[in-house]
């Protein structure tokens, strides 16, 4: 019975083209005898774009094109200048931010897919026991099916999206993974498998990916909005975007390049950037329906992208300077590998229009994500919480190092320390340094005329 239900359920979301994820189970409001409410925690949302550059932002000193509704984000919180990627490869910056630690306490490479581990708890587990709904929608890259990294094993209550990046560049799959909870008995699964896009079947493009994640965002919001009869119990929205990047036989597949068929630009850079348009006109959308529902100012937004921008389908990053002023890309370990936007928006608690320059990397979201919700991070972190930066308050806990590694066929490593930074290609390589504050793009190496710069850098290496 329960199969039947969910088939035809299922259906009848796509024939709708919705996605919507399943309404919560009606309760009645709190009685006078009941206990107290807990303190109002916010809902956390933390949007994560795939190889979207730190330039790919007009807020961020992108001049050919326009993203309106991320700038209105930017004015509205805090916009950092210094936020780096748990990595430069797609798995282990997820794995960074899932689970708070830097790329030497991982066990994910940047040429192989290592699924979690059973024992490695993630920032949707400690939420998730917390008491806060969790909901993963996009990507995910960190474990399959029958596997110990799978999303409904790693805290995340209900899931739409792909585990596999191969599925993942196709941007009109004919299926999507799904992950559905019972409404009415929460240790019972509703619906686990691949939900087919019908409207995709047989070659057809009815049904573009990116815009079915938007719409089953928003439906999750809405459907999940904290009030009396939830007892006011907040959310955790991952909402792992594919944007930017090229899709199936290389290519970077958009339904229309509008607004910018008319650009004297390559195809492949037109139909990038109205990928982003797509993107930042989702993102408004979603904005907007928070504040339709009155949880505008009880929800925090961190925006970002896992990574620097990448090459493929006829793009060059260079074309829209996607880095910005830095110098690298995806996959290697300079700074615009590196470092990526970071946004953060809570209306009525962080004051806007705020630029700042303070260092901080993707490893230090759990810690934040937990004080938010009034919960003591484990100790085995590498990160801390920045929520006093975010407040406004005194940040007591700074980065005196931030490293990184790329594990392939051989072992590729950077760090800063302050001002300095350091790089080498290959473990038997030589060390390049750099001084980000007067050589950001890193073009003029050092190392041979700061030889007890090196000295400190291999002293905290050795620790």
């Amino acid at each position: 019975m329960i199969h039947m239900r969910c088939h035809f359920f299922c259906r009848l979301l796509l024939a709708a083209a919705t996605f919507a994820f399943l309404p919560a189970p009606a309760q009645s409001a709190p009685t006078a005898d009941s206990h107290p409410p807990a303190p109002r925690r916010p809902c956390i949302i933390f949007i994560q774009c795939d190889g979207l550059g730190y330039g790919d932002l007009s807020c961020y000193g992108q001049t050919k094109f326009e993203t309106p509704n991320l700038d209105r984000l930017a004015a509205g919180g805090i916009r950092f200048t210094s936020y780096y990627a748990g990595d430069a490869a797609s798995s282990p910056a997820r794995a960074a931010l899932m689970l708070g630690r830097s790329p030497v306490h991982l066990k994910q490479r940047a040429d192989a897919l290592v699924p979690l581990a059973a024992d490695d708890r993630t920032v949707a587990q400690l939420l998730q026991q917390a008491g806060y709904r969790t909901a993963l929608i996009g990507e995910w890259f960190l474990g399959g099916d029958g596997t110990s990294g799978a999303p409904w094993l790693k805290g995340f209550d209900e899931f739409a999206g792909y585990l596999d990046p191969g599925d993942m560049v196709d941007y009109y799959a004919d299926y999507m993974w799904r992950y559905m909870p019972s409404t009415t008995d929460s240790s019972r699964v509703a619906f686990q498998g691949r939900e087919p896009l019908y409207d995709n079947a047989d070659g057809k493009q009815g049904l573009y990916i990116p815009d079915l994640l938007a719409k089953a965002a928003g439906n999750f919001v809405r459907a999940r909005q904290p009030n009396q009869n939830n007892r006011y119990r907040p959310f955790f929205l991952l909402l792992n975007y594919t944007v930017a990047r090229p899709g199936v036989g290389g290519t970077m597949p958009v339904p229309t390049d509008a607004p910018y068929s008319a650009e004297p630009w390559p195809q492949p850079e037109k139909n990038r950037a109205a990928m982003i348009a797509r993107l930042d006109n989702s993102i408004g959308q979603l904005l907007q329906q928070l504040k339709e529902l009155g949880n505008e100012s009880n929800t925090v937004i961190f925006f970002s992208s896992d990574t620097g921008p990448q090459t493929g389908g006829g793009v060059d990053p260079k074309f829209f300077q996607s880095a910005g002023p830095f110098r690298g890309q995806r996959g290697q370990l300079y700074e615009g590998g590196l470092r990526v936007p970071m946004i953060v928006c809570w209306p009525g608690r962080i004051p806007g229009g705020q630029v700042s320059d303070f260092t901080w990397a993707a490893w230090d979201f759990l810690p934040t994500a937990l004080q938010l919700a009034l919960r003591e991070p484990p100790r085995n972190l590498d990160g801390f919480s920045v929520l006093p930066t975010l407040l406004g308050g005194t940040q007591t806990h700074r980065h005196e190092f931030l490293y990184w590694q790329l594990q392939d066929h051989d072992l590729a490593q950077a760090a800063r320390m302050g001002d300095w930074k350091i790089v080498r290609a290959q473990a038997a390589g030589k060390w390049e340094l750099y001084n980000l504050k007067t050589d950001p793009g890193e073009t003029n190496n050092v190392a041979d005329k700061n030889p007890d710069v090196i000295a400190r850098f291999d002293k905290l290496l050795k620790k």
